[in-house]
């Protein structure tokens, strides 16, 4: 089974290493570039992008992530992990870097704040049965280039989307007890 790394310098880290580890996948927390380097995969998971971002640059591990994923590295974002693979951000704080490598264009807590997060289920392409989604503060997508598969709706706005290696949901499948999603992340390490 892959080695997949959980990047770990903030977010929900534990559910990303629990839902992995109970999958089968060798998983494990990603905080330094020597780290990163073991990984066949990785997952960015929720949290704060732009303290992730400064984070991964105290840490030195925000040139060695993007040189990861530009070089094929399967790597799936969750919310605020879907914002650091977007190549473009709306409503991002002045300045805002991101890992880049998915040809969308996110807006940044597209759904409002904390107050309005919401649950809600969802059809996902190649699964059969709807899957829970959990949205704090979530992102959307708001343009997906061409080349960009979404895989889920709610609003009216792409909140699950698959480029090539790089897969990336607004919600948060690690918090809903349903390793599905992972699953088909963990298929397209494989594949």
């Amino acid at each position: 089974m892959a080695s997949v790394g959980v990047f770990a310098l903030q977010g929900d880290v534990r559910e990303h290493l629990a839902t992995l580890t109970a999958l089968g996948a060798e998983a494990f927390p990603v905080r330094r570039p020597d780290e990163l380097a073991r990984c066949d995969a990785l997952v960015l998971p929720g949290g704060e992008s732009t303290t992730m971002v400064k984070l991964a640059r105290t840490f030195e591990l925000l040139d060695p992530l993007r040189d990861r994923v530009r070089s094929g590295m399967p790597t799936f974002g969750t919310c605020a992990g879907m914002i650091l693979l977007a190549d473009r951000i709306l409503d991002g704080a002045v300045g805002q870097e991101t890992i880049g490598g998915l040809d969308v264009t996110v807006r940044r807590n597209a759904f409002g704040r904390q107050v309005d997060s919401f649950e809600a289920d969802l059809a996902l392409k190649g699964l059969d049965a709807p899957v829970h989604a959990v949205f704090i503060r979530a992102p959307w997508v708001e343009e997906a280039g061409a080349g960009v598969d979404v895989l889920a709706e709610a609003a009216g706005h792409p909140v699950a989307v698959r480029q090539g290696h790089l897969m990336a949901t607004s919600f948060h499948p690690e918090v809903a007890d349903d390793g599905r999603i992972h699953r088909l992340f963990l298929d397209l390490v494989q594949g």
